[in-house]
């Protein structure tokens, strides 16, 4: 049985966090592995991904901020920007009940599935940062096993592609470590 949504959640923001805190500052402005985005960008990105899902936990409406790219949503030092998503988040998640139900865009759902994209999403984007700014971040082998056991279900017409959460799957080199075949299945080049 895959671990539980929250704790891969909880796991996700730690490793988010030490990948944003180990980010020299000079790589925010380098491309990353997300076509068209700086490694500012996807932090922007996450950051109102998170706030939107905390609102949904929290029961509250979210309104999405406007802006040209992701990377504005940034308001000062990417670590200050960080700590102010990951705290609230953190407490979000504390004690909630799995098993309750919330409104989402895609129609009533339970905790434990409504954490389970923005958990994997976590993991994804910290190699993604870790990618621009030359730090090696590792994915856990049960946060690969939780995230087949949420995403494989879903038709890849859905999960892929322009409207989907992943571009079509890359090929992983035949000596991929276990990270780097997750990478790849999630549609970016792990080397």
């Amino acid at each position: 049985m895959p671990v539980p949504s929250d704790v891969v959640f909880r796991s996700g923001l730690d490793l988010f966090g030490s990948v944003v805190d180990e980010m020299p500052v000079s790589a925010w402005s380098a491309a990353s592995p997300c076509d068209g985005w700086t490694a500012l960008d996807v932090l922007g990105h996450l950051g109102s991904a998170i706030g939107f899902g905390v609102a949904i936990l929290d029961g509250r409406t979210y309104d999405w901020p406007t802006f040209d790219r992701p990377s504005d949503l940034v308001d000062g030092a990417p670590t200050a920007y960080w700590a102010d998503i990951a705290a609230p988040a953190r407490a979000a998640v504390e004690g909630v009940d799995l098993d309750a139900t919330r409104v989402t865009p895609m129609g009533v759902r339970t905790v434990a599935e409504g954490l389970a994209f923005p958990a994997i999403d976590l993991f994804v984007h910290a190699w993604d940062i870790g990618r621009a700014g030359g730090i090696a971040v590792e994915v856990p082998d049960d946060v690969i096993e939780f995230a087949h056991a949420y995403i494989d279900p879903i038709p890849a017409d859905v999960m892929r592609g322009a409207k989907g959460a992943f571009g079509p799957q890359a090929v992983a080199p035949d000596d991929a470590t276990a990270t780097e075949g997750f990478i790849a299945w999630t549609g970016r080049v792990p080397r």
